[in-house]
């Protein structure tokens, strides 16, 4: 996959969205300010590795990916293990089961942020013990809520995630239970007020952290993507998904 380097600036498209983040971050209501402040994931998926270490070399660290196939060539392929080394890998696509060990083998695997269920998330705790031991580091995972209620979409409903959120912090040692996830729909039009799956997802977030004695900050949300990542960081949001806005950033004309 070729492409002239003037097309897109990787750097300046990652230094772009970071300061957007921190202007949205700025205009965070109070009812949201004990949240953490974002984390940027940039979502590689299709994307070359030479635009993945360009990112890296610019200071990203933070990379997702929706396929298994894909993730599993890209973690492993020796340019990226040469040159990023301290890269962290999100998957953010739907994991089947018996998927799970091609993903838990990689190395610099950070977080599953799409767990739907209590047999993916026990077949995630089993497995990740099985290949690491009982002296490794628990792997981070999200519970991906259905908010929009699409079919076509992967995650747990709003109503059930509760369940599921205690199931795994109080069954699964193998596990960092870190927060929630939710996709949503695409294409919310703004001017018609506040995103319900946003707000779906916040709602969700207070009673977890409520029934579990948690701080607001200890549960994570993961929501926003490039066309909204800014509205999603307002509503609470500290894990957002970009990826176009910057692997397909294009500078505009000075002249």
């Amino acid at each position: 996959m070729l492409r002239a380097m003037s097309e897109v600036n990787v750097k300046a498209g990652i230094e772009c969205i970071l300061k957007r983040i921190e202007e949205a971050y700025a205009r965070r209501p109070a009812e949201h300010v004990k949240m953490a402040k974002p984390l940027l994931v940039a979502v590689s998926k299709t994307k070359p590795v030479e635009m993945i270490i360009e990112s890296y070399t610019a200071g990203q660290r933070h990379f997702g990916e929706n396929y298994v196939q894909e993730l599993v060539e890209k973690a492993q392929h020796p340019d990226i293990l040469q040159h990023c080394p301290e890269i962290k890998w999100h998957f953010i696509g739907h994991l089947q089961n018996n998927k799970i060990n091609k993903i838990l083998k990689l190395p610099n695997l950070y977080m599953i942020q799409t767990v739907d269920s209590e047999k993916l998330a026990t077949g995630l705790d089993s497995a990740w013990g099985k290949i690491h031991g009982d002296n490794k580091t628990p792997l981070s995972v999200l519970v991906q809520v259905n908010t929009s209620g699409e079919e076509a979409k992967n995650g747990v409903q709003p109503s059930e995630t509760p369940a599921l959120f205690k199931y795994i912090h109080n069954n699964l040692k193998n596990l960092k239970l870190e927060g929630l996830m939710t996709i949503g729909a695409f294409g919310f039009d703004y001017t018609s007020g506040p995103n319900p799956d946003f707000i779906s997802l916040m709602n969700v977030h207070r009673l977890i952290f409520e029934e579990n004695a948690l701080e607001p900050h200890a549960v994570q949300v993961s929501m926003g993507m490039s066309d909204d990542f800014e509205k999603a960081i307002e509503a609470g949001s500290t894990i957002v998904r970009v990826g176009s806005a910057i692997f397909g950033f294009r500078p505009k004309k000075t002249a």
